[in-house]
């Protein structure tokens, strides 16, 4: 089979027609639509998903019965996992903030830092901080520790931000278990456990390129020094990295699409700002490593087992075992459970307020799971409508690559609507049909390349780009000149290797 073309499927070896043409027009036209909703409009994405699906299925002639299952398929699917996974997620990422373990590790790499050092801690922090937590909710922790490291240390500002944007943002597109690699491993039946060991491994070297080397070249093309108030701290005021404080729960008052940024906001992110129990005591830097690092582990397990016991007739017990406890699901729920006792019992936390905090990590990222399930629904539509089939038909004649098509698609959705978690689902959902009889590797490359394209050219259509000027202090010229060209270079050098990976494997 040769690799780079999208020589595989059934659909490959029929003629065009006058249907295939009527079946792209409708998916462009829908995908219009849900632009036009979004950005124009200004509707709620999970609206503007659900009316995108229905024009779908009657546009292309599917009939009333067949919108509505289609729709409730894709959404069932869809949330089946990776709803639970998000949860479980934000779960993780409350008790991580709230036990001061995060804290904890910052301060930990950051003591060891000093100098040019300084840049290369703070995209290491970011890593950490970014495995369990969404990107606002990072950036909003990490936001007064960037600031005092850049104002103790006489670094400019972007020598020190950029390097924590990258890491956030990398980890964010690339690896599970946030909602972009989810979904685009769900839509292209990828293997999570060798996902993410890919992922993981694209992340490094891109945040190396595009964090600390990148932020010499924003240092000096926005030179600016660290504003005494970031995003409501006084930082003047802090005379320690360890006293820190709340880093407001604001994140923007702006509007945008791109949902994430205000439905994570009220999610705070410091020890002892929402009037409950505060930590008698942190944990340590070990047990708090451990513990963001235990769900990573045990689901690249899984993918070890499988390797190293390739026999599915008559697996041994090891991977038996393995292949449980390394599930995306009980691997979260474990590491959940885990959390409970190292960031909750262990510092002083009762059941009570446990519970609490468990509850309210919830609340804030239910329209992120909304939006994923109505982005199922509107991937479904297209395939049950046999768009991806006409898409796989046009491709191979056209002989493009899928890994480029899924990339190319995922960023003129992410240039039009501003929205990661749309650009996602909508190219996955396009792509899913060419993913079949993909090799292993390829499959998950394929849901990598998606999620490098939707991190493309942040720009005045993304919340996320407001948030970065609004925190830092920045105008919209400099904002674009940073936080915009960074997030092309995480995108673009990203992509270039998947793009090695993909040619070498």
């Amino acid at each position: 089979m040769n690799a780079t073309l999208v020589a595989a499927g059934a659909a490959a070896h029929s003629s065009w027609t006058g249907h295939d043409t009527r079946l792209i027009t409708v998916a462009a036209l829908g995908i219009a639509l849900i632009v036009a909703l979004i950005v124009w409009a200004k509707l709620h994405p999970f609206l503007a998903l659900i009316l995108g699906s229905a024009f779908v299925g009657l546009a292309s002639g599917v009939g009333l019965a067949g919108v509505i299952k289609n729709f409730e398929t894709g959404v069932g699917s869809t949330l089946q996992e990776v709803g639970l996974l998000i949860a479980l997620g934000a779960m993780l990422g409350k008790l991580l903030a709230d036990s001061g373990g995060a804290n904890r590790v910052i301060d930990t790499l950051l003591a060891r830092a000093s100098g040019a050092a300084i840049p290369w801690a703070m995209a290491l922090v970011a890593v950490i901080i970014g495995l369990p937590m969404f990107f606002e909710i990072g950036l909003v922790l990490l936001l007064p520790v960037i600031v005092l490291v850049s104002q103790r240390s006489g670094l400019k500002l972007m020598r020190v931000a950029i390097p924590a944007l990258a890491g956030l943002s990398a980890l964010h597109g690339l690896v599970p278990p946030h909602p972009g690699p989810l979904l685009a491993i769900s839509a292209v039946h990828a293997d999570l456990g060798t996902t993410l060991a890919l992922g993981v491994l694209v992340a490094i070297p891109t945040v190396v390129l595009c964090g600390p080397l990148f932020s010499l070249l924003a240092a000096r093309w926005v030179p600016v020094d660290a504003p005494a108030v970031a995003g409501g701290v006084d930082t003047r005021s802090q005379a320690t990295a360890g006293d820190r404080g709340s880093a407001a729960d604001q994140t923007s008052t702006t509007a945008g699409p791109d949902e994430t940024a205000s439905d994570t906001a009220g999610q705070r992110p410091t020890p002892a700002t929402d009037g409950e129990q505060s930590p008698s005591r942190e944990p340590s830097f070990g047990v708090t490593l451990a513990t963001i690092l235990f769900p990573v582990a045990l689901m690249l397990g899984k993918a070890l087992a499988d390797i190293i016991d390739a026999d599915s007739k008559n697996p041994s017990q090891a991977r038996v075992v393995f292949d449980f406890i390394g599930e995306p699901l009980a691997a979260m729920t474990l590491a959940v459970l885990l959390a409970l006792v190292t960031f909750g019992y262990a510092v002083g936390f009762t059941g009570k307020t446990l519970s609490a905090k468990v509850g309210a990590s919830v609340g804030p990222v239910a329209a992120v799971i909304l939006i994923v399930g109505a982005g199922g629904g509107f991937k479904q539509s297209l395939i049950g409508a046999g768009v991806g089939d006409a898409v796989a038909q046009w491709a191979n004649n056209a002989h493009i690559s899928v890994l480029v098509l899924g990339y190319l698609i995922a960023v003129a959705l992410r240039l039009a609507t501003g929205s990661a978690t749309v650009a996602t689902v909508t190219a996955a959902g396009i792509v899913a049909p060419l993913a079949t009889g993909l090799p292993a590797t390829h499959a998950a490359l394929l849901a990598l390349a998606i999620g490098t394209g939707s991190l493309f050219l942040s720009h005045v259509n993304d919340a996320g780009f407001w948030l970065v000027k609004e925190l830092f202090g920045l105008t919209v010229q400099q904002t674009l000149k940073t936080w915009s060209v960074m997030e092309t270079l995480v995108s673009v050098v990203g992509f270039g290797f998947v793009s090695l990976l993909w040619a070498v494997t």
